[in-house]
């Protein structure tokens, strides 16, 4: 598939050490994306297992950023249909600038396939982080496993 694999800086990093960057399909990735996915979606949000993960992800195409031990600490898809989703940081790589990494390298995968627009179904506490990448609110707030959420889109230039 798209093997990319690059050391970054988190726009407002806090001096953290440099970070790797994986974007690929599922089968390279599905071990470290489900990990963190299942720590913070199923652990911390109680979200069930059988919600959290779908016949989607082989559809997809996945980034997972590494810390400087090379343990996974954030995730997220682009759906074929221009979604981003599954969005997830590790409690310890919070605050890092490391969720905005993942989540401009699949708006720049979602650019690069030709896609006009990219939607995402944003926990409503997440909104802010979204909004400040260009992500504007639709619709109203609604509930997906038990967590309130609300549409937002980016147009794509």
């Amino acid at each position: 598939m798209m093997e990319h694999q690059q050391p970054d800086m988190p726009e407002n990093a806090n001096n953290a050490p440099a970070t790797v960057l994986r974007v690929d399909n599922w089968d390279a990735l599905k071990d470290h994306a489900s990990t963190v996915r299942h720590e913070v979606f199923v652990i911390e949000q109680e979200v069930p297992p059988e919600l959290e993960m779908d016949e989607m992800d082989a559809q997809c195409v996945h980034a997972v950023a590494y810390d400087a031990q090379h343990r996974p600490i954030a995730t997220g898809r682009l759906l074929p249909d221009g979604h981003i989703g599954r969005m997830a940081v590790r409690k310890s790589a919070r605050g890092t600038g490391i969720g905005g990494l993942v989540l401009q390298r699949l708006i720049q995968a979602a650019r690069a396939r030709g896609d006009t627009e990219v939607v995402l179904s944003a926990q409503v506490h997440a909104m802010g982080f979204y909004a400040r990448y260009g992500f504007v609110a639709e619709g109203d707030v609604y509930m997906d496993a038990g967590i309130a959420h609300r549409t937002m889109s980016l147009q794509l230039a």
